[in-house]
Protein backbone atom coordinates (compact mmCIF):
# COMPACT_ATOMS: atom_id res chain seq x y z
CA UNK A 1 0.00 0.00 0.00
CA UNK A 2 1.87 3.39 -1.51
CA UNK A 3 0.15 5.75 1.01
CA UNK A 4 1.86 8.93 -1.03
CA UNK A 5 -0.56 8.77 -3.78
CA UNK A 6 -2.95 9.64 -1.41
CA UNK A 7 -4.14 12.90 -2.45
CA UNK A 8 -7.53 13.66 -0.81
CA UNK A 9 -8.17 12.94 3.15
CA UNK A 10 -11.71 12.51 4.26
CA UNK A 11 -11.98 12.67 7.80
CA UNK A 12 -14.68 11.74 10.17
CA UNK A 13 -16.17 14.64 11.97
CA UNK A 14 -17.32 13.56 16.21
CA UNK A 15 -14.51 11.39 17.47
CA UNK A 16 -11.90 12.27 15.12
CA UNK A 17 -11.19 15.47 14.64
CA UNK A 18 -13.39 16.77 17.57
CA UNK A 19 -14.80 15.88 21.02
CA UNK A 20 -18.30 16.67 21.01
CA UNK A 21 -19.60 14.36 23.58
CA UNK A 22 -19.73 17.24 26.21
CA UNK A 23 -22.07 19.25 24.34
CA UNK A 24 -24.22 15.95 22.71
CA UNK A 25 -24.74 14.99 26.51
CA UNK A 26 -25.74 18.62 27.63
CA UNK A 27 -28.02 18.62 24.83
CA UNK A 28 -29.69 14.67 25.35
CA UNK A 29 -30.06 15.93 29.11
CA UNK A 30 -32.11 19.08 28.15
CA UNK A 31 -34.16 16.71 26.13
CA UNK A 32 -34.66 14.01 28.49
CA UNK A 33 -35.07 16.80 31.30
CA UNK A 34 -38.02 18.54 29.48
CA UNK A 35 -39.55 15.02 29.35
CA UNK A 36 -39.35 14.37 32.63
CA UNK A 37 -37.12 11.80 32.22
CA UNK A 38 -33.60 10.82 34.79
CA UNK A 39 -30.88 12.22 32.89
CA UNK A 40 -28.11 9.96 32.21
CA UNK A 41 -23.90 9.94 32.89
CA UNK A 42 -21.94 11.13 30.05
CA UNK A 43 -20.21 8.20 29.67
CA UNK A 44 -23.13 6.43 29.28
CA UNK A 45 -24.32 9.18 26.07
CA UNK A 46 -20.54 8.53 25.03
CA UNK A 47 -21.49 4.79 23.98
CA UNK A 48 -24.86 6.44 22.21
CA UNK A 49 -22.78 8.88 19.87
CA UNK A 50 -22.05 7.58 15.85
CA UNK A 51 -25.09 7.51 14.20
CA UNK A 52 -26.63 10.60 13.59
CA UNK A 53 -29.10 12.73 15.84
CA UNK A 54 -31.77 10.62 15.16
CA UNK A 55 -30.54 7.65 16.58
CA UNK A 56 -29.16 9.66 19.70
CA UNK A 57 -32.22 10.10 20.41
CA UNK A 58 -33.50 7.06 20.29
CA UNK A 59 -30.83 5.00 21.98
CA UNK A 60 -31.73 7.91 24.69
CA UNK A 61 -35.63 7.10 24.80
CA UNK A 62 -34.57 3.30 24.98
CA UNK A 63 -32.65 4.04 27.99
CA UNK A 64 -36.09 4.87 29.72
CA UNK A 65 -37.34 1.62 28.87
CA UNK A 66 -40.59 2.79 27.40
CA UNK A 67 -42.06 2.36 24.42
CA UNK A 68 -42.59 5.88 22.66
CA UNK A 69 -44.41 6.25 19.22
CA UNK A 70 -43.56 8.97 16.47
CA UNK A 71 -45.26 12.12 17.65
CA UNK A 72 -42.88 11.53 20.99
CA UNK A 73 -40.14 10.57 18.79
CA UNK A 74 -40.50 13.37 17.04
CA UNK A 75 -41.03 15.72 19.92
CA UNK A 76 -37.81 14.64 21.79
CA UNK A 77 -35.73 14.72 18.45
CA UNK A 78 -37.29 18.87 17.89
CA UNK A 79 -36.38 19.45 21.69
CA UNK A 80 -32.71 18.02 21.26
CA UNK A 81 -31.95 19.98 18.19
CA UNK A 82 -32.93 23.61 19.38
CA UNK A 83 -31.03 23.06 22.21
CA UNK A 84 -28.12 22.13 20.31
CA UNK A 85 -28.47 24.51 17.63
CA UNK A 86 -27.14 27.07 20.93
CA UNK A 87 -24.99 24.88 22.58
CA UNK A 88 -23.22 23.26 19.42
CA UNK A 89 -19.66 24.54 20.69
CA UNK A 90 -19.64 25.20 24.28
CA UNK A 91 -17.54 22.62 25.73
CA UNK A 92 -16.54 20.48 22.29
CA UNK A 93 -13.10 21.44 21.76
CA UNK A 94 -10.66 19.77 18.80
CA UNK A 95 -8.20 16.74 19.45
CA UNK A 96 -4.85 16.84 20.95
CA UNK A 97 -3.13 17.56 17.75
CA UNK A 98 -5.90 18.30 15.30
CA UNK A 99 -5.28 21.83 14.35
CA UNK A 100 -1.46 21.86 13.53
CA UNK A 101 -1.96 18.44 11.58
CA UNK A 102 -4.47 19.86 9.20
CA UNK A 103 -2.56 23.38 9.33
CA UNK A 104 -0.09 20.84 7.87
CA UNK A 105 -1.78 18.70 5.50
CA UNK A 106 -3.43 21.51 4.01
CA UNK A 107 0.32 23.81 3.44
CA UNK A 108 1.48 20.21 1.88
CA UNK A 109 -1.33 20.74 -0.69
CA UNK A 110 -3.90 17.98 0.65
CA UNK A 111 -7.48 17.56 -0.31
CA UNK A 112 -9.47 17.47 2.50
CA UNK A 113 -13.59 16.82 2.94
CA UNK A 114 -15.32 15.66 5.70
CA UNK A 115 -18.47 12.98 6.17
CA UNK A 116 -20.30 12.86 9.10
CA UNK A 117 -23.32 11.47 10.56
CA UNK A 118 -23.81 14.80 12.37
CA UNK A 119 -26.83 16.88 10.62
CA UNK A 120 -24.84 19.09 7.99
CA UNK A 121 -26.09 22.57 9.34
CA UNK A 122 -23.65 22.07 12.66
CA UNK A 123 -20.51 21.42 10.87
CA UNK A 124 -19.73 24.99 9.89
CA UNK A 125 -20.79 26.56 13.15
CA UNK A 126 -18.37 23.95 14.99
CA UNK A 127 -15.33 24.13 12.47
CA UNK A 128 -15.62 28.55 12.89
CA UNK A 129 -15.75 28.11 16.74
CA UNK A 130 -12.48 25.94 16.86
CA UNK A 131 -10.73 27.75 13.77
CA UNK A 132 -10.43 24.65 12.16
CA UNK A 133 -12.73 25.88 9.37
CA UNK A 134 -10.21 27.32 6.39
CA UNK A 135 -8.73 23.40 5.99
CA UNK A 136 -11.72 22.00 4.16
CA UNK A 137 -12.70 21.86 0.78
CA UNK A 138 -15.72 20.21 0.73
CA UNK A 139 -18.05 18.91 3.89
CA UNK A 140 -21.66 16.39 4.07
CA UNK A 141 -23.73 15.33 7.02
CA UNK A 142 -25.93 12.60 7.69
CA UNK A 143 -28.99 14.81 6.29
CA UNK A 144 -26.96 15.73 2.90
CA UNK A 145 -27.27 12.58 0.85
CA UNK A 146 -29.72 9.74 0.45
CA UNK A 147 -27.46 6.98 2.33
CA UNK A 148 -25.04 8.03 5.25
CA UNK A 149 -22.05 5.62 6.88
CA UNK A 150 -21.21 2.75 6.75
CA UNK A 151 -22.90 3.15 3.49
CA UNK A 152 -20.43 4.05 0.81
CA UNK A 153 -22.48 6.31 -1.23
CA UNK A 154 -21.12 9.60 1.01
CA UNK A 155 -17.19 8.95 0.29
CA UNK A 156 -18.08 7.70 -3.60
CA UNK A 157 -19.80 11.57 -3.96
CA UNK A 158 -17.08 13.41 -1.99
CA UNK A 159 -14.37 11.74 -4.47
CA UNK A 160 -16.47 12.38 -7.45
CA UNK A 161 -17.00 16.05 -6.75
CA UNK A 162 -13.55 16.94 -5.66
CA UNK A 163 -12.19 14.66 -9.03
CA UNK A 164 -10.58 12.09 -7.23
CA UNK A 165 -9.87 8.15 -7.91
CA UNK A 166 -10.61 5.45 -4.93
CA UNK A 167 -6.93 4.96 -5.08
CA UNK A 168 -5.99 8.49 -4.58
CA UNK A 169 -8.27 9.01 -1.27
CA UNK A 170 -8.37 7.86 1.98
CA UNK A 171 -10.53 7.99 4.76
CA UNK A 172 -9.90 8.56 8.28
CA UNK A 173 -12.31 7.68 11.34
CA UNK A 174 -12.67 6.29 14.75
CA UNK A 175 -15.80 4.02 14.48
CA UNK A 176 -16.46 1.17 12.36
CA UNK A 177 -19.52 3.43 10.08
CA UNK A 178 -16.13 4.47 9.07
CA UNK A 179 -14.53 1.77 8.39
CA UNK A 180 -17.46 -0.19 7.04
CA UNK A 181 -18.09 2.11 4.46
CA UNK A 182 -14.54 2.59 3.14
CA UNK A 183 -14.20 -0.93 2.45
CA UNK A 184 -17.53 -0.89 0.96
CA UNK A 185 -16.15 1.96 -1.48
CA UNK A 186 -12.93 -0.06 -1.83
CA UNK A 187 -11.02 2.55 -0.16
CA UNK A 188 -8.05 2.27 2.49
CA UNK A 189 -8.39 3.60 5.77
CA UNK A 190 -7.22 4.70 8.62
CA UNK A 191 -8.62 4.18 11.86
CA UNK A 192 -7.94 6.29 15.26
CA UNK A 193 -8.37 4.76 18.96
CA UNK A 194 -9.46 7.80 20.40
CA UNK A 195 -12.83 7.93 19.87
CA UNK A 196 -16.41 7.08 20.14
CA UNK A 197 -16.69 3.59 18.46
CA UNK A 198 -18.84 2.14 20.78
CA UNK A 199 -16.86 0.38 23.22
CA UNK A 200 -15.21 -1.49 20.87
CA UNK A 201 -11.60 -1.74 19.56
CA UNK A 202 -11.46 0.11 16.19
CA UNK A 203 -9.32 -2.63 15.43
CA UNK A 204 -11.50 -5.16 15.29
CA UNK A 205 -12.77 -3.76 11.51
CA UNK A 206 -9.95 -4.10 10.49
CA UNK A 207 -8.66 -0.29 9.22
CA UNK A 208 -5.47 -0.92 7.02
CA UNK A 209 -3.47 1.69 9.61
CA UNK A 210 -4.17 2.54 13.15
CA UNK A 211 -3.25 5.22 15.27
CA UNK A 212 -3.38 6.75 18.75
CA UNK A 213 -2.20 10.46 17.76
CA UNK A 214 -3.76 12.57 14.83
CA UNK A 215 -0.09 13.83 14.23
CA UNK A 216 0.52 10.69 13.41
CA UNK A 217 -1.99 11.18 9.60
CA UNK A 218 1.64 13.34 8.69
CA UNK A 219 3.91 10.13 9.10
CA UNK A 220 2.23 7.64 7.50
CA UNK A 221 1.16 9.87 4.43
CA UNK A 222 4.99 9.50 3.59
CA UNK A 223 5.18 5.54 3.40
Amino acid sequence: MDLTKKKLLIFDFDGTLIDSVPDLALSVNHMLFKLGYVTAAEETIHTWVGNGAQTLVRRALTSQAEVFDEAHFNKALETFLNYYADHACVKTTAYPNVASTLKTLHLQGYKMAIVTNKPFKFIEPILKGLSLNGFFDYYIGADSLEKKKPDPEPLLHVCQKLGFSIENSLMIGDSKNDIIAAKSANMHSVGVTYGYNYGEEITLYEPDIVIDDFAKIVEILSL
